[in-house]
């Protein structure tokens, strides 16, 4: 049975122009215009099962909005097949987009004039909602998001995180079976986003919407998803668990030790610690490669010598690790 999204050695090629520096070259640009073809995704594959939460991230330019675009049927792939509930998405755009919804960060749907209830009726017009569906959606996701005190103002008067609240009902009112989130916390603080990341999660849990995340936040994904999927200069790099990628990619350890007075720690044997660092006096932090290292070891000789009043055992953090795959530098060092 095939999945609820399915994409198969998906490729897409965009036509540049390509023109001399200066006036000279504009102006030769002008009569005698020249492209380049640059690829955008490179045979991309993956399949997303219905009621998944999925991180989909890259960085700039590596092919991810380009993606998401064939995704929602924006855009047609050069090659390659994509469906989604059985639509393929550019060919059947009139019926595809009421199954699905999309929250730009960026952009909003909302009429900018309007109060944010006129621009929820506008869309239930739009999308033909039933009265009763629209009426139990609406009165849900206000009690969800905690909306009753802005429906009536001029979305030109709300603060950036009540216009995202606004803007996520708006994708939803008409029930959609996908939703793509683009930076959906964007400029939001900490109190909108932890609400805005409940709202997502208790809705997923509830409605079992399939959703895709493309984000810069990290902690957008960390909370919400289960699964992480990377994309570099058009290719899949990574797909698989967000926990996973720690096992994979994570392979440096940090220990930090409080010793109960100043000391000078001499070279462990057999032990490669790649960096110890004096974070003030008697507080030192030991780095190493978690394959190369037997923790256990490591303190036993700490505590066996030294006298320690505290130790603490960190990870790394998912950010850090997403960074150095993007740079290049996790490729290397698992290769």
């Amino acid at each position: 049975m095939p999945s609820f999204i399915e994409v198969t050695d998906v490729s897409k090629t965009f036509k540049v122009s390509r023109r001399a520096k200066g006036v000279g070259g504009m102006i030769a640009n002008l009569f005698a215009p020249k492209f380049e073809k640059r690829r955008a995704v490179k045979d991309v594959s993956f399949s997303i099962e219905q009621g998944e939460m999925v991180g989909f991230i890259g960085p700039n330019g590596a092919g991810k909005s380009t993606t998401i675009k064939m995704l929602s049927g924006i855009l047609y792939p050069e090659s390659g097949e994509i469906k989604v509930d059985g639509f393929v998405p550019y060919k059947q755009r009139k019926d595809y987009v009421g199954e699905i919804g999309v929250v730009f960060g960026q952009k909003s749907q909302l009429q900018w004039d309007l109060p944010v209830i006129d621009s929820f009726e506008l869309l239930r017009a739009i999308y033909r909602i039933p009265e009763d569906k629209y009426k139990k959606n609406l009165d849900r996701f206000i009690s969800m998001l905690d909306m009753g005190g802005f429906l009536n103002q001029p979305v030109r008067q709300l603060s950036l995180g009540q216009r995202m609240r606004a803007d996520i009902v708006a994708a939803l009112l008409h029930s959609p079976k996908v939703v793509f989130f683009d930076e959906p916390t964007i400029g939001v603080d900490v109190v909108g986003k932890e609400a805005i990341r409940n709202f997502i999660r208790e809705l997923n849990d509830t409605d079992h919407v399939t959703m895709i995340f493309t984000t810069h936040d990290m902690q957008d994904i960390e909370k919400t998803c289960k699964r992480l999927i990377i994309i570099d200069k058009g290719e899949k790099v990574y797909d698989g668990a967000l926990l996973g990628i720690r096992e994979r990619y994570g392979t440096t350890r940090q220990l930090d030790v409080e010793f109960d007075s100043r000391v000078d720690v001499a070279p462990i044997p057999h032990v490669d610690i790649k960096r110890l660092d004096e974070l003030d006096g008697r507080k030192q932090r030991f780095t190493f490669e978690n394959k190369n290292v037997q923790i256990n070891e490591l303190m036993n000789h700490l505590l066996t010598n030294y006298s320690v009043r505290d130790l603490n055992i960190s990870e790394p953090e998912i950010e850090s690790i997403i960074r150095k795959i993007y740079t290049g530098e996790e490729s290397a060092a698992v290769s």
